[in-house]
């Protein structure tokens, strides 16, 4: 796990990315920001079935929201469907498969959207992927990148258009604190040179998704995007991809709803959307993208630069 090896990431971590650490922070946390119906609005979770994502739809869905979920998995997502509904009596609740890898699809699912639907006030993307080894799609990018950062750009600027014609549109990323130990690199999207080392890679993509929130939210001002670090979370995902992690760290794992607690925030609150857009929070509050005296900041060349390389690539892949 070279990704916990890094020290001032795991001082922080230990510090700050707990159950503890959250139950500390919710002290602070005013209860009427959440105290809200949003009955009328309509949010787009991807990977909506599990963990993060289905703590996320449910506790929307309570609130009265409309409730988009992307998923990859048809029974996984139709049963998690069937529990959001029976918990919250909210029948507002719809499956979209898509496997958010598959990058060619991702434009032909954003656009089909576009035409069936007439408002999307909130995009969560929550949908991530981390590799043991590196493997590619069918179109010949790493699945990883495909997923992590190509599709969540792709997705992301294909529905800008309908956001903007939405109230209070709103773009959320659940990125990681992993980010904290990577410095943007631009020059090896693909992962194809050197070892390949799927947390760094995730890391990595997850600095990817920081950059790209900065950017979306210089480009289109109005609206409010941000970009989250859940904490250590208990999931099936990380269970997954980090049984060692995930064994030895069991207990001091944030919950599902714990993880999600600021995704919801940031989607629902109008404490969130009067801060400034494109930052990053971690427990309602925003933090830094770099850890003290980091080495870890990019220049803007290099960050619009990424957002060139991605716009091209994405193209290549536009139905027509």
């Amino acid at each position: 796990m070279s990704l916990y090896r890094n020290s001032a990431w795991f001082v922080k971590g230990v510090t700050e990315f707990t159950r503890n650490a959250f139950v500390a922070s919710s002290k602070r946390f005013v209860e009427k920001d959440l105290e809200v119906s949003v009955a009328g609005r309509a949010f787009m979770i991807t990977g909506a079935n599990s963990g993060i994502g289905k703590a996320t739809a449910m506790a929307i869905a309570k609130k009265g929201g409309t409730i988009h979920m992307v998923c990859r998995n048809k029974d996984k997502a139709e049963e998690a469907r069937a529990d959001i509904v029976k918990e919250t009596g909210n029948k507002e609740v719809f499956v979209h498969i898509l496997d958010l890898s598959e990058t060619r699809k991702v434009w032909e699912f954003a656009e089909a959207f576009k035409r069936k639907y007439k408002a999307l006030n909130v995009l969560i993307n929550n949908a991530g992927s981390i590799m043991s080894q590196r493997d590619v799609n069918a179109e010949g990018l790493e699945k990883s990148f495909a997923t992590n950062v190509l599709g969540l750009y792709i997705l992301t600027k294909s529905l800008i258009p309908l956001l903007e014609k939405s109230a209070d549109p709103r773009v959320i990323t659940v990125s990681s604190g992993g980010m904290l130990v990577q410095k943007l690199r631009i020059g090896n999207l693909q992962s194809d040179r050197g070892r390949y080392d799927g947390t760094m890679v995730y890391a990595q993509h997850k600095r990817q998704q920081v950059v790209m929130t900065e950017q979306f939210a210089k480009a289109h001002a109005n609206i409010h995007f941000s970009v989250m670090h859940p904490g250590w979370v208990d999931t099936p995902a990380v269970a997954n991809a980090m049984p060692d992690f995930h064994r030895s760290m069991r207990e001091s794992l944030r919950s599902p709803e714990q993880g999600a607690d600021t995704v919801v925030w940031l989607a629902v609150s109008e404490a969130a959307a009067t801060n400034p857009s494109g930052r990053f929070y971690q427990d309602r509050r925003m933090v830094s993208t770099h850890l003290p005296l980091a080495w870890t900041h990019s220049s803007a060349l290099e960050e619009q630069k990424l957002m060139s390389l991605l716009d091209d690539l994405a193209k290549t892949f536009q139905p027509h």
